[in-house]
């Protein structure tokens, strides 16, 4: 959705349809962000052309990126992928960069990590995803990686979380693994 140059910005249309799906996203699911106002963060939406970008990038790979939350000391609007299931667009992935190199056969197109970076944005933590989950039930068929602790990720491994049984669980498997059920849920300060 970039512009021919890349710079990172949207034309003016795709700056407006944007703001729309993500008005009615906003609208449609107040109990996400009780309180706040959309021409707010409309405001700061505009006033901010890159993050607005990241969004649309985390609209194009399913993520249904809502506002979740409002930090008052920075003013800063908080978004998190919304999507029920794992973003469709960013599944089968493995976990990070070095994941993806250490596979012999059968490497996955992309990483998580790599994905989210060019994204724009961060994984969600396992303490995030534990908020989001409070707000709905996500991935009741998917799961998500979530950022992993240093010293997990230095033995090997990776960590990822879904909803069963109306239950959060949090997993772990070998970084280099990747599902078609799992991709990973962003985060986006505005």
């Amino acid at each position: 959705m970039a512009n021919e140059n890349n710079n990172k910005a949207l034309a003016q249309e795709q700056c407006e349809e944007l703001l729309g799906a993500l008005k009615a996203r906003f609208e449609k699911n107040m109990h996400r962000h009780e309180g706040l106002e959309w021409a707010r963060v409309q405001e700061k939406l505009e006033a901010n052309t890159e993050k607005l970008w990241s969004l649309s990038e985390m609209e194009r790979t399913g993520g249904e990126p809502d506002v979740v939350g409002y930090v008052k000391e920075k003013d800063e609007y908080i978004f998190y992928d919304c999507s029920t299931e794992s973003p469709k667009g960013r599944r089968s992935v493995c976990y990070d960069r070095e994941a993806l190199e250490s596979r012999k056969k059968h490497k996955p197109e992309n990483s998580a990590i790599d994905m989210a970076t060019s994204m724009g944005i961060e994984l969600l933590t396992e303490d995030q995803y534990q908020e989001l989950q409070k707000l709905e039930n996500f991935d009741m068929k998917t799961s998500s990686w979530v950022q992993t602790p240093a010293n997990i990720r230095k033995l090997g491994g990776a960590i990822f979380c879904d909803r069963r049984y109306d239950t959060v669980f949090v997993y772990h498997n070998g970084a280099e693994s990747y599902y078609a059920a799992r991709g990973f849920r962003g985060s986006l300060t505005v």
